[in-house]
């Protein structure tokens, strides 16, 4: 069985690049609406003007803490429902853990974890009311692994790895599912930090994947059937040695 995408109204936030970006031009595709979330409002206008008519832009800051509640909210008012959220958006520090320090550690767990549980938080009570809801979180194989040489990313997926399970249980019985997608390493900005050894090793390797990939995954998990629900999906590059 298949569910049709046309006219359904999805959310993704860190649209305007890498999976997110990917993500919206999979859905525009199937005839979804797509409201693109993102930080940086100059790339998000230009690529929605690239995309054309199916898109509405929402400029959203979710490291700051009344941007981030008024996301939801705002998006409703442009759009009257949301079926389909995507929390996307993510940031990535590598290296040893005495190689950072706390304002950074505090940045990508806000935007990692906190920033997802507050938009996931917001949307409860609109796709309770309509009985019907799919939440997609973009996570890591590094939240099934111990990757030691990322331990604060590394945490942080073990959080939302933990968070999607327990919130599919709870809002199984109201018509929505929750579920994550779980990339290896993908050929997006944030690879820019990854340990530049780990980095060329992979490259020579072939094992790095492209956005397009994920975006066909959560593609596939969106336009399953009601009656069932993919809870995770490890989508890993071939020669990926983990």
């Amino acid at each position: 069985m298949f569910e049709s995408m046309k006219d359904k109204i999805a959310v993704i936030t860190g649209a305007a690049s890498g999976i997110g970006y990917a993500t919206t031009k999979a859905l525009l595709e199937a005839e979804a609406k797509v409201v693109m979330v993102d930080w940086n409002e100059k790339d998000l206008k230009k690529k929605a003007e690239d995309l054309g008519g199916n898109v509405i832009t929402q400029f959203t800051n979710l490291l700051d803490g009344v941007s981030c509640a008024s996301m939801i909210p705002e998006i409703l008012k442009k759009t009257g429902q949301i079926d389909i959220l995507h929390c996307n958006a993510g940031s990535y520090i590598g290296g040893d853990l005495d190689e950072t320090d706390g304002q950074n550690i505090d940045q990508m767990l806000n935007l990692n974890v906190n920033a997802v549980m507050k938009n996931v938080n917001n949307i409860i009570p609109h796709m309770k009311e309509r009985g019907v809801g799919d939440i997609i979180v973009t996570c890591s194989v590094a939240g099934h692994t111990a990757t030691h040489w990322e331990p604060v990313y590394s945490s942080s997926k073990w959080a939302i790895t933990c968070f999607v399970q327990t919130m599919r249980r709870q809002l199984m019985g109201h018509g929505i599912r929750v579920g994550q997608v779980s990339p290896g390493p993908v050929l997006t900005a944030l690879l820019k930090d990854w340990p530049k050894e780990n980095l060329e090793k992979a490259k020579e390797k072939g094992a790095l994947i492209d956005p397009e990939e994920i975006a066909d995954a959560v593609m596939y998990m969106l336009t399953r059937k009601r009656t069932v629900t993919i809870r995770d999906m490890i989508i890993l590059p071939t020669n990926f040695d983990i």
